[in-house]
């Protein structure tokens, strides 16, 4: 089974994003403040978890499985990702958290948009 140049790249990309956000969640700042605890902290840090491996499934789903819902999934994700970017960029400007994650919205947004174009459209089941 050849998979399609575009499913590849959409494959490869979304995973690419992946691991800057996995980057990003390692290297988050866990330190305690007033009206956070670190059962809070640590609940924040298992959902986000939670998710990084939600969309990896999804991914696969995607790409090796050839299945066509999970592209709108992501995309309804990235989607709703992009308010909260925007507004990060406005409270903290474009510091090293912020352009990593502006980068990995990018990178989904050129995967997604391989995923419904080109030599992909006929790959993934409706």
């Amino acid at each position: 089974m050849n998979v399609p140049k575009n499913v590849w790249s959409f494959e490869i990309l979304l995973c690419a994003s992946l691991l800057l956000d996995a980057l990003s969640l390692a290297f988050a700042d866990r330190t305690p403040r007033p009206g956070v605890t670190e059962q809070m902290i640590t609940a924040q840090a298992i959902f986000a978890a939670g998710m990084l491996v939600s969309v990896f499934y999804l991914i696969w789903l995607a790409a090796r499985r050839r299945k066509g819902w999970p592209r709108w999934v992501l995309a309804v994700l990235l989607a709703l990702s992009l308010p909260q970017l925007a507004q990060a960029i406005a409270v903290r400007g474009f510091g090293l958290g912020v352009v990593v994650d502006t980068v990995s919205a990018l990178l989904a947004a050129w995967g997604l948009y391989l995923s419904f174009t080109g030599d992909a459209k006929d790959w993934f089941d409706a």
